[in-house]
């Protein structure tokens, strides 16, 4: 068990059990009151505090004996360890895939040390919490602040985990968790499709096919190889990606990690057909995921730049994407890439009865709970189904 010592008085024990306080050296000079006390691994804690802070003292050494019991000690040093150094920890430990990886050491370096870096993890608080949230608004958009905010409280989450901190100051209740703002997706027509197709060059207009004929994400399309297409039976296998780590690109796998089958329909796959027969398939080798990795990996891919070289999303869009939606009437927007494709798409499946569970599937959503949320304004209204089926059951009640 442990105790509380008042480093200022040593207490002399006569003969007969007469106790005196007499003044240490240390009388009046630094912290008076030391808990000390032994930690779950059999060594000897100890915790300071000023003159006139018995009672704290006192109170200090009734938690940590509760939370000895309880299993939920936290060493007071532990907690010493900077935020910067735990997140750069944290960041060489996490498991990511390289892309991300990169974007996450963008934003924890970026948005986070700034604020958090020289702070010890326990000296943390829900108010540093809302003060750094409150200084992000207007700096960042309202995604990328949740997004932030989600890395944060995921290192102080880690930080819990490893007994540096006790709680996690992001899960307070007087902490809100920044949230993005919520657009409906408004799908292109089909006329604005063909419009943006036709501005593109003729190597290129099969991707167009792909995305709003596939549903599939501009690096799929790019990282397509003449194998991942089953044209008797009917399907494209998405199994790889074309991304930009470190300023060089590599293949990867998809999204979520997940490959996927996805129907291909007879019109995009004569519109396929064709772009082969002018557009041999060109080998291109590129390393896997990690650009700096030895594994290289081999595809003939379908889509490469005029000089028999990967696409590369920056370039494309820049070049070839944005004055094809400009020349198509459209404004460039950051909901404009490539990306709207699968919008139509989804639209088109849902307008023709298609579930949302497949229509996740096919998109490559790892939870269907997503698809609903993101298109289900976009599903048919149901009204006179409704009132057909109710109307049936009551005229075969009444008409056994």
């Amino acid at each position: 068990m442990g105790h509380v010592e008042d480093r200022w008085y040593n207490v002399i024990r006569h003969p007969g059990g007469r106790t005196e306080r007499i003044k240490s050296e240390r009388f009046g000079k630094g912290l008076r009151y030391r808990v000390r006390y032994i930690g779950p691994d059999g060594r000897e804690r100890s915790q300071s505090f000023p003159d006139r802070s018995k009672r704290d003292a006192e109170a200090f050494l009734v938690s940590t004996e509760t939370d000895k019991l309880r299993g939920s000690y936290v060493d007071p040093v532990a907690g010493r360890m900077t935020f910067a150094e735990y997140a750069e920890s944290w960041l060489r430990t996490r498991s990511f895939d390289e892309s991300t990886r990169e974007v996450t050491e963008f934003r924890v370096r970026k948005h986070l040390l700034p604020f958090f870096g020289s702070r010890q993890l326990a000296s943390i608080k829900p108010g540093h919490i809302r003060e750094w949230d409150a200084g992000m608004v207007g700096k960042l958009a309202p995604a990328t602040r949740a997004v932030v905010f989600a890395h944060l409280r995921t290192i102080l989450g880690a930080a819990v985990d490893d007994e540096r901190i006790a709680k996690n100051p992001c899960s307070a209740k007087s902490v809100k968790q920044p949230r993005p703002v919520e657009r409906r997706v408004v799908p292109w027509r089909y006329d604005q499709v063909s419009a943006i197709r036709a501005g593109l060059a003729e190597r290129y207009r099969p991707m167009v096919d792909l995305g709003a004929g596939c549903g599939m994400r501009q690096g799929e399309i790019f990282g397509l190889g003449v194998d991942d297409i089953d044209f008797d039976a009917g399907w494209v296998h998405v199994v790889r990606q074309v991304k930009r780590v470190r300023s060089r690109l590599v293949f990867g796998l998809t999204k979520n990690d997940r490959d996927r089958r996805v129907p291909l329909p007879d019109s995009v796959a004569q519109v396929l057909k064709e772009h082969i027969e002018k557009y041999d398939p060109v080998k291109i080798t590129l390393p896997w995921e990690d650009p700096f990795s030895d594994e290289r990996v081999t595809v003939p891919l379908l889509f490469t730049t005029t000089r028999r070289g990967a696409l590369n999303r920056a370039t494309f869009d820049d070049k070839s994407w944005r004055p094809a939606v400009k020349a198509a009437g459209i404004v460039p927007t950051r909901a404009t890439g490539m990306h709207a494709l699968r919008h139509f798409y989804a639209s088109s499946l849902l307008d023709a009865g298609e579930s949302i569970k497949a229509l996740a599937s096919y998109l490559g959503h790892a939870d269907p709970g997503f698809t609903l949320r993101v298109y289900t304004h976009l599903m048919p209204a149901s009204e006179e189904r409704t009132r057909r089926a109710i109307d049936d059951l009551y005229r075969c009640t009444e008409n056994p």
